[in-house]
């Protein structure tokens, strides 16, 4: 599923215009993308964890070479499901 059928989707459970609806994800989105630079984490209970994690510095190899380089350390975004997304997913 993509945004705008996710925005399809809320818009058709809900009484809000599809305009409207593309607007409250598109919201989501950037309140969680806000939270994240700060860094904050976003938990929605049941559904997961959205959280940012420290990657450390690591040793790689350029794949036309071969040659060894060194790959910087880096923030980056990860999420942790809950248990009520978990069982769900497992069900299916």
């Amino acid at each position: 599923m993509r945004k705008p059928e996710l925005a399809d989707a809320i818009a058709e459970q809900t009484d809000l215009s599809k305009e409207k609806a593309t607007e409250v994800v598109n919201v989501f989105v950037e309140q969680v993308t806000k939270a994240l630079s700060e860094g904050d984490n976003v938990s929605l209970i049941g559904f997961g964890t959205f959280e940012v994690r420290e990657r450390a510095e690591r040793q790689g190899k350029n794949p036309q070479t071969g040659e060894p380089i060194t790959i910087a350390a880096a923030k980056v975004p990860a999420f942790k499901p809950g248990k009520g997304l978990k069982d769900a997913v497992n069900q299916g």
